[in-house]
């Protein structure tokens, strides 16, 4: 046992003072990656607590508003149209209980005429247009905005038709694959791999196995972006659907394992941005600059250009 551990204990010592050595310097390892975007202000829907979410009147606000990223979801019309929402059933925004996928274009209803803030509950938007945006119109007005969209159904039509508009306007460099989930992200991949791409959660997952074994500054990764929830905001701002989320003993024990500053300052050193979401207080803004995102998310694009002007964080 004990010639044992005479070998084992200095192997784990080494072990040990190498990973977080290259925790600190990864780029002794790794090539810094160099995204043709670096986005410290993120509109959450277009900043969906100021104008009607995903509107083009919310995304036009939100550009002259400074912000250098808007974050939007996707669904697929019965005729074939790709557009702006976040939801597939559209009982939440508009009041009927209807299916995008169900409806041509044409007949799709108006958001109602106010909306709650889904990430500040109590707190509603209002707006001039309640249309639902095309995303060829998001892309033909804002054509050098970076632009991240989050795919949340495995439809081959649908992921093949917003890299067909990705390409058509010649913005695979500033257009970000989003998903949850693993195998929508190893479709939208496969049909667009010059596209750089966000953690899903099972790679989320992973990333945090890697960073607590010491293994992640030896392994090289693909992502460009996490994006992840700021979890102090849950259970204040933003009731979840999953149940277990509604404990707050739960939430107390995902920020202290999520929210690792050395974690997003390795990821920053290899040129993988940080957005936490969805900040809509200025004390909720800090506490993501504060423990190393590198962008913020929010659904009041005016309120974190407010902060960041007032502290100097805008690029």
């Amino acid at each position: 046992m004990s010639s044992f551990l005479y070998f084992i204990l200095p192997a784990l010592g080494g072990y040990t003072l190498t990973s977080v050595y290259l925790l600190r310097n990864p780029l002794i390892l790794h090539r810094k990656k160099r995204t043709a975007f670096h986005c410290t202000h993120i509109s959450h829907r277009g900043g969906s607590g100021e104008r009607i979410e995903s509107t083009m009147e919310a995304f036009t606000h939100a550009v002259e508003q400074g912000t250098q990223m808007l974050e939007l979801d996707c669904h697929l019309t019965h005729d074939g149209h790709v557009v702006v929402s976040h939801d597939e059933n559209l009982q939440r925004q508009t009041g009927h209980d209807v299916t995008i996928s169900s409806l041509n274009l044409q007949d799709l209803p108006l958001y109602k005429e106010k909306l709650e803030v889904t990430f500040y509950a109590g707190r509603y938007s209002s707006g001039a247009d309640r249309k639902f945006a095309l995303l060829e119109d998001v892309f033909r007005k804002f054509p050098e905005m970076p632009v991240s969209i989050e795919i949340k159904e495995n439809n081959s039509q649908l992921i093949e038709k917003v890299s067909n508009l990705v390409k058509t306007y010649n913005r695979e460099d500033i257009t970000v694959w989003a998903s949850v989930n693993s195998r929508i992200m190893k479709r939208c991949r496969t049909v667009n791999d010059s596209m750089p791409y966000s953690f899903t959660v099972n790679r989320g997952v992973l990333l945090l196995l890697l960073y607590y074994s010491g293994l992640l500054p030896f392994v090289p990764l693909g992502e460009s972006l996490l994006q992840f929830y700021l979890p102090s905001i849950i259970n204040r701002t933003f009731i979840p659907e999953v149940r277990i989320l509604r404990n707050r003993l739960v939430i107390c024990l995902l920020e202290k394992v999520t929210m690792r500053k050395s974690l997003f300052n390795h990821l920053a050193a290899r040129g993988i941005q940080v957005h936490l979401f969805v900040c809509n207080k200025d004390e909720d803004i800090k506490s993501a600059f504060d423990v190393g995102a590198t962008g913020v998310m929010t659904d009041y694009p005016t309120v974190l250009s407010s902060y960041l002007h007032r502290n100097r964080r805008q690029d």
